[in-house]
């Protein structure tokens, strides 16, 4: 830097000062925003809860959580070193000055008792129905079993399903892939494999469903929003659980959206080949 005298050293001083005094003033460019963070909460507060705290016992409270900590929890999730199959989804979403700003709002809540958050009315809300015809209508056409949960499960699709993926175009309004979920013989507390390679069936325990119509996804966050997908579970004699969170399925089957949102996409093409 060239050497300077006299006023232009005062002037010189007196300028950085001015600066100075003015970067201190004004607010950083990239501060985290708790109000900002409020706008961007609303697909959050499906599971974490409108006030951060949770709608459901294994899902984590954030309202009182430090900032510091909310934020490298999301960084790790978004870089796939904290394994969650929900948030690996929704994390890569989310820019670094969304999870400033999130942190930052959930951070400021203040923790409300121990009693669980109401589920999102947008996001609860499913219009899928139970088929009753799809013994009749639908095809089978994968079966697997679930080691973790002592399962086997049988799945469907309908017409509109086989015909959509067999022409390699997206499944229409009315689609609808319908799911049979067993519980399995055990022997001690192993399954017991059938000739076939599946676990024996025990009981027939409840039904998962996605199902698409016109317009179904335009009030869910596009965050978690599956196109016009929504998800449903009905129990053994055929009663839609509205207590299920939808908002587990739509992050679940999100990352998915080259596939139509579809896991067994594979498994339909093998079947209609």
């Amino acid at each position: 830097m060239p050497y300077l005298k006299g006023a232009t050293v005062g002037r010189a001083a007196a300028t950085v000062a001015s600066l100075l005094a003015l970067a201190l003033a004004a607010p950083a460019a990239d501060a985290a925003s708790a109000e900002a963070g409020k706008t961007k909460a609303e697909p959050c507060m499906a599971c974490h809860g409108e006030n951060g705290v949770s709608v459901a016992d294994d899902i984590p409270n954030l309202a009182g959580q430090k900032a510091k900590y909310i934020e490298a929890q999301l960084k790790a999730f978004k870089a796939g070193k904290r394994k969650n199959d929900l948030m690996n989804a929704i994390a890569p979403q989310l820019s670094d000055a969304d999870i400033a700003d999130l942190a930052a709002f959930f951070s400021g809540l203040a923790p409300t008792g121990t009693e669980k958050s109401k589920m999102s009315a947008k996001v609860a809300k499913t219009n899928v129905t139970f088929p009753e015809d799809y013994k009749k209508t639908y095809t089978l056409y994968h079966t697997i079993n679930f080691p973790d949960r002592k399962q086997v499960r049988d799945y469907f699709g309908n017409p509109e399903v086989m015909a959509a993926v067999k022409a390699g175009k997206p499944v229409p309004n009315g689609g609808m892939v319908f799911v049979e979920v067993y519980s399995v013989k055990l022997e001690g507390n192993k399954p017991v494999t059938a000739a076939d390679g599946f676990y024996v069936r025990d009981k027939l325990t409840l039904y998962t469903a996605m199902a698409k119509g016109s317009g179904w996804g335009k009030e869910i966050p596009e965050i978690l929003r599956n196109g016009d997908w929504h998800y449903a579970v009905f129990s053994a004699d055929k009663k839609r659980r509205d207590t299920t969170n939808q908002a587990t399925c739509l992050a679940c089957h999100k990352p998915l959206d080259k596939d139509d949102y579809l896991f067994t996409i594979k498994e339909i093409k093998a079947k209609v080949k």
